[in-house]
């Protein structure tokens, strides 16, 4: 299998460049669709359509319904085809953009993700996750082409909840140890080859970023405030990460949050804050040192992010719960397989709950 390296088109990043979105999109269409939900309509909205309208491009709004479902890409689609639309604008988080993605593969013409808040690795890829209208995972779903653009205004990331910009971090350090976990098996990554160097190397400085980064810059979004340390991160978050996963490999870390999905009381939890969880597992699952994983979950306690299943709704699990988590994540279409050993419902279960356990009792220093 040959490696494959693959990437948006463009990526602009820096304070106050959603005023800027025009210049970079009249070479993309001229008439655009803004994409988001009403708390982004109202925050950025308006200063979109100027830009893109100053810029010669005729700019129209429609409201996110909330799910990355197929009615809600078909109801987008729709829009689209009627409006004679060539440019799709997702502005969001990780389910507009991917809502935003899978209309442009309907609809054709361009798509440019725009990310509000540093949450996902979605803005960057060729790929969908796509839900049920009631939040279950279905499917990912891949396309041939990359956004044409992915614009992020560190400002505006700033200002969004900081639970957000903490479940993007969680994102992203699940990246390198599932591109390594690739890596070292010689598995598949997202993009249909075996990983790069290059790929492998990103997925590596992601984590170095997090690590380095992470906990002061946690700080200033709480504040409010944008520093060189928001910037690394929300780079890593979004490029890094995305770049990493996706030439990288996913492999057990997202297949465990595919797994908890399945589960109703775990729906309340970011995709960020349950990948978290199964990064977790993923460790124990590898067989990681104990004072490594204590470490991993020691630095996620001090950034603010679950490492127990209570912490993403599950209070009181039983076996039979753990078991459908389990199951959903050893799907034979899983990403889990990447696992440089061979990996069972059993073992799975298992690491949950050790996983568990080990959050709880260094929680409880």
């Amino acid at each position: 299998m040959p490696q494959v390296f693959e990437s948006p088109e463009a990526y602009v990043q820096g304070r106050g460049v959603a005023d800027d979105i025009g210049a970079h999109v009249k070479s993309l269409g001229t008439a655009c669709l803004l994409l988001a939900d009403e708390v982004v309509l109202d925050l950025v909205g308006e200063r979109v359509v100027e830009s893109l309208e100053a810029a010669g491009v005729e700019a129209d709004t429609l409201e996110f319904n909330g799910e990355s479902s197929d009615a809600e890409i078909r109801r987008v689609a729709d829009v689209v085809e009627e409006r004679g639309t060539d440019v799709v604008v997702g502005a969001g988080g990780g389910k507009v953009l991917d809502t935003a993605k899978a209309v442009r593969e309907e609809a054709g013409g361009a798509m440019v993700s725009m990310p509000t808040v540093a949450s996902t690795d979605s803005p960057t890829s060729a790929l969908s996750v796509i839900y049920s209208e009631h939040g279950e995972f279905e499917e990912y779903r891949f396309f041939d082409r990359h956004p044409d653009l992915v614009l992020l205004d560190t400002a505006v990331v700033a200002e969004a909840p900081t639970r957000f910009f903490r479940s993007g971090i969680a994102d992203g350090l699940a990246t390198w140890f599932e591109a390594d976990a690739t890596y070292r098996s010689g598995g598949q990554n997202v993009v249909g080859g075996t990983p790069t160097r290059a790929g492998h190397r990103l997925a590596k400085l992601c984590y170095e970023t997090l690590r380095d980064h992470g906990r002061s810059a946690v700080d200033a979004v709480e504040a409010g405030a944008v520093t060189e340390s928001v910037a690394a991160v929300a780079e890593a978050n979004t490029l890094l990460s995305g770049l990493g996963f996706e030439s990288g490999g996913l492999a057990a870390a997202h297949s465990v949050h595919n797994g908890l999905t399945q589960l109703e009381a775990t729906h309340d939890a970011t995709h960020g804050e349950k990948v978290n969880v199964g990064t977790v597992t993923q460790l124990v699952l590898e067989g990681r040192p104990d004072d490594f994983v204590e470490d991993y979950v020691g630095f996620s306690l001090a950034l603010g992010l679950p490492v127990t299943l209570a912490d993403i709704g599950l209070d009181d699990p039983t076996t039979a719960q753990l078991e459908t988590v389990a199951e959903a994540a050893c799907d034979p279409e899983e990403t889990i397989h990447n696992e440089p050993f061979e990996v069972t419902p059993a073992m799975v279960r298992d690491a949950l709950r050790t996983a568990d356990g080990i959050g709880r009792r260094v929680g409880e220093r």
